[in-house]
């Protein structure tokens, strides 16, 4: 299964924090509201994107999964080819997950203004405590990926690799590969790593941790260069 995107958590700070990524020479998106409530900005990349959510500030949140995360790099998010399949197999496999959800919004086109239309699933009960896991089915892809948003001054071209930090890392990583159809592979230093069709998961032992913590992401340049992302914190 490819990986979809990253979520970076704005709270209500989205419209202070994000012009600093603009000034890194990363090409933003405008600001889209969704149907829920929640308002964000994307960093496109050439098969995912890095999502930057938030709620309007002055306001209070009215999605309540978010309203407690704190800021930073918050959220795994994969893409199924079929919504409804996967909530099927995932309620078949004894995960608490609720049923598909339709995400939408307006964003800009080449045409004008446009419906993007999601199909999400996400859990009733997280199935890695500590981390925010779902899964979001593109209906209207076009909408997304458009060229006109995915050129980045820096060379930014694609999410490579993401890192997690976990004081159990063979159970996070065995459920990722089995909220994935992937597989782990375990290395000699206590990681293990799931290489999905688009992007590395590297699951990092830390015994420190009380629970799991997305602790950094990988971008590839036009340069070749694989550099860290740093969230706008």
């Amino acid at each position: 299964m490819d990986f979809d995107h990253l979520v970076v958590m704005m709270r209500d700070q989205l419209n202070d924090r994000a012009p600093r990524l603009q000034k890194d020479g990363f090409h933003l998106t405008e600001v889209s509201v969704h149907n829920l409530g929640s308002i964000n900005q994307l960093i496109t990349l050439e098969s995912s994107y890095i999502e930057l959510l938030g709620w309007p500030a002055g306001q209070p949140p009215v999605r309540k999964e978010i309203a407690e995360q704190t800021l930073g790099l918050d959220a795994l998010v994969f893409r199924p080819r079929n919504a409804a399949d996967t909530y099927e197999r995932l309620r078949q496999a004894g995960f608490e997950v609720s049923p598909v959800q339709r995400l939408e919004r307006l964003v800009p086109t080449p045409r004008g203004t446009d419906m993007a239309r999601f199909d999400t699933v996400r859990f009733a009960r997280q199935p890695i405590p500590g981390l925010r896991i779902y899964y979001c089915q593109h209906l209207t892809p076009e909408y997304i990926w458009d060229e006109s948003v995915m050129q980045h001054e820096n060379g930014a071209q694609s999410l490579r690799e993401i890192m997690v930090r976990a004081p159990d890392a063979r159970s996070v990583a065995s459920t990722l590969a089995a909220l994935t159809e992937g597989q782990a592979l375990a290395f000699d230093d206590g990681s293990h790593v799931l290489d999905l069709p688009n992007l590395r998961l590297v699951v990092v032992p830390d015994p420190g941790l009380s629970v799991p913590v997305i602790w950094q992401a990988a971008l590839g340049y036009r340069d070749g260069a694989l550099r860290p992302f740093v969230p706008p914190l």
